[in-house]
């Protein structure tokens, strides 16, 4: 997401950072366990510096909603595995 960016949310519940090093803590606690884990996030450096270590592949998300005709198209994601 772009730095003027500020959409955290789909509900009426805020997705901060505090709220990603959680995220990120869960999929290293599951990464112990022995799970295979995928995960899906923003390409952005707060989400590489959490994830770092493990593989990260770029994806092109296509996104149709936006306020802005101008932020509609593709987007970078993270693609992040245990794997």
């Amino acid at each position: 997401m772009s730095a003027t960016s500020s959409f955290t949310t789909y509900t009426g519940a805020e997705f901060r950072a505090r709220d990603q090093e959680r995220l990120a803590e869960a999929f290293r606690a599951l990464d112990a366990r022995g799970c295979r884990l995928l995960l899906s996030n923003s390409a952005t450096p707060l989400i590489r510096r959490l994830y770092r270590g493990y593989p990260m592949t770029t994806l092109l998300a296509a996104r149709a909603i936006s306020s802005k005709a101008t932020g509609r198209g593709r987007i970078e994601e993270l693609a992040i595995r245990n794997y």
